[in-house]
């Protein structure tokens, strides 16, 4: 049975709180670690609570966090920065990416309906052919015929010369 969304806000009863922090700070703590076990990646975690503890915690340890911080800002800025993404920079990224999944969608859209219409003209009934697809390949079939039509007139104006 599917859960239900969680409202976000501050949780008023400190007992409550305390837990919910516990459960998710263990959650969090699971993820990061799968993270650096299934991807091969160094991976920390410093959870900071006023409430629940005076020091923040580090996962795997404090000593590992303290050189991982100490590597990464040993980093030339340049270098630092291309590991970093804005929101902005993410959205442009997943923009691009839509994009060209919508262009990969198009294409085995049309190879699609090329495919039917090589069996139309190999003998296929029409009645098997969706309807939704019949629009789409009768625009097919008067592109393919056109770009016939213009090769004729290429290859007669050629054959005169």
């Amino acid at each position: 049975m599917a859960r239900n969304r969680v409202k976000l806000v501050y949780i008023a009863n400190d007992a409550v709180r305390k837990a919910s922090h516990n459960k998710r700070k263990k959650g969090l703590l699971k993820k990061v670690n799968e993270l650096s076990t299934l991807c091969g990646v160094d991976a920390c975690a410093v959870i900071y609570s006023s409430t629940c503890n005076s020091q923040p915690e580090a996962w795997p340890s404090t000593a590992t966090a303290h050189r991982m911080l100490f590597d990464f800002k040993a980093l030339p800025v340049a270098e630092q920065s291309n590991r970093t993404m804005t929101q902005e920079s993410l959205i442009k990224q997943r923009i691009a990416k839509a994009e060209g999944l919508k262009k990969v969608h198009e294409e085995n859209r049309r190879m699609e309906l090329t495919q039917i219409m090589f069996q139309i003209l190999n003998g296929r009934v029409l009645n098997t052919v969706k309807k939704e697809d019949l629009n789409d390949l009768s625009r097919l079939i008067e592109q393919n015929l056109n770009g016939i039509y213009i090769r004729l007139q290429i290859l007669n104006e050629s054959y005169v010369l």
